[in-house]
């Protein structure tokens, strides 16, 4: 973690200010807690990753494969503990995203010569310089790095830790990545001149995340998704279409960009394995403000 982003962040409990306990530091804070001023909620920082959850036991319930991975990847007793004790509460499940979630990283990294992020960056270009930048669901990061070349400050947040390990792996000085859920995010009211979220709209419920980024785009906002909602028991309860989200955007004080007020068909192709391909036609939206402070 950077020192920067300590200006920027806030517990996810309260929104109470943040303050570091360093348990070991190199060019960043490899490993500590940060500690709410407030409420006084301790999140753990591993491998350069915080980890900005309320709760940890509520979320390695369905990862206790992460948590004994987080154990040994651990230096300090003191973070070795924490995990522990978060890991002896969780309840007997059956239920392991651990090892899906590692292939997920594989499978984007295999697939970054897609078409549709030549698209993304495409758009991306278009957009005037901002002094903060955040994307939501950013995954191994590509995007968001390909944003940290544009922008002056970027963030990326995303439930997988594997996902953000992977995206860690960069040199950007401007750029930082947290495990967090965009629903219960770590920025409080902070406000971003470019809010983005790829590919999200079938794993967070639609209308709940276009409120969380509608808050946090002082200017514009960036939404793209293929609508393929059928996920069985994961499903979200309301889903959207293309012209109703565009609705959604206007009711919150958004005006949908020239470009794309028809719907797009980017072609965006996901290289499960060597016999496995998913190929999707994703919508693209880019709205501004009406109400810029």
């Amino acid at each position: 973690m950077h020192q920067f982003s300590l200006e920027y962040v806030r517990c996810v409990n309260c929104y109470g200010t943040l303050e570091t306990e360093i348990l070991g530091q190199s060019d960043e804070i490899e490993e500590g807690f940060l500690v709410c001023n407030n409420c006084g909620n301790k999140y753990p920082i591993i491998s350069k990753i915080p980890i900005l959850y309320s709760n940890l036991t509520s979320y390695l319930s369905n990862r206790a494969q992460l948590g004994g991975y987080l154990v040994t990847r651990a230096k300090n007793v003191k973070i070795k503990s924490f995990v522990k004790n978060s890991l002896k509460k969780i309840k007997n499940s059956n239920l392991d995203v651990t090892p899906v979630e590692k292939r997920w990283v594989v499978t984007y990294k295999n697939s970054i010569k897609s078409k549709f992020y030549s698209h993304i960056k495409n758009s991306l270009n278009k957009f005037t310089k901002s002094g903060l930048v955040l994307e939501h669901g950013c995954s191994i990061g590509y995007v968001t790095k390909y944003l940290a070349t544009k922008h002056d400050i970027v963030f990326g947040i995303d439930q997988s830790f594997f996902a953000i390990m992977e995206a860690k792996q960069n040199n950007f000085k401007n750029l930082d990545f947290f495990v967090a859920n965009s629903l219960n995010h770590p920025f409080g009211e902070t406000k971003f001149g470019l809010v983005a979220g790829l590919n999200l709209l079938e794993l967070v419920e639609p209308l709940d995340l276009l409120d969380v980024l509608s808050k946090q785009a002082n200017d514009m906002i960036l939404i793209s998704d293929p609508y393929d909602f059928e996920r069985g028991i994961n499903s979200v309860k309301q889903t959207v279409d293309s012209k109703s989200l565009r609705l959604e955007l206007e009711k919150r004080g958004f005006i949908i960009n020239q470009n794309t007020k028809k719907p797009k068909f980017l072609p965006w192709k996901l290289n499960i394995n060597s016999r496995l391909h998913l190929h999707y036609k994703v919508d693209l939206i880019v709205a501004q403000n009406n109400k810029r402070s």
